[in-house]
């Protein structure tokens, strides 16, 4: 998924609980466009997204 802007602004009001930077446009992107994450890293429950454990 290209990063667009919006992306980069949720990206920035993120805290900074997780300090991957690759994890952290995963969850600003799935905020911004109502996505679930699949994923077994448990720093993504601090984040209010929506997720799918694997």
């Amino acid at each position: 998924m290209p990063i667009e802007p919006a992306h980069i602004i949720e990206l920035s009001r993120l805290p900074l609980h997780h300090r991957d930077p690759f994890d952290r446009m995963l969850i600003a992107q799935a905020k911004v466009e109502g996505m679930k994450l699949l994923t077994a890293d448990p720093q993504f429950n601090r984040y209010n997204v929506s997720i799918l454990k694997a």
